[in-house]
């Protein structure tokens, strides 16, 4: 799974929690997860320590290729 927030100018705790559980539905069935964000996603994100977590990834192509490698 990848999702997307490259065209999200702010994210906030709720939006964090529910990418918290995305990513951990996706590790309970050993499938891929990734998030793309833009400047502000990635600095909040990184605030908060979940950058490894949810492997934020620099921009979409990067995600869907390292999606594709699996």
């Amino acid at each position: 799974m990848v999702i997307d927030l490259s065209r999200i100018d702010f994210i906030d705790s709720s939006g964090l929690g529910a990418l918290v559980q995305l990513a951990k539905h996706c590790q309970d069935r050993a499938a891929k997860f990734f998030v793309v964000g833009n400047a502000r996603v990635v600095q909040t994100v990184k605030l908060v320590r979940l950058e490894d977590f949810l492997h934020l990834q620099p921009d979409l192509d990067t995600a869907l290729n390292r999606l594709a490698v699996a």
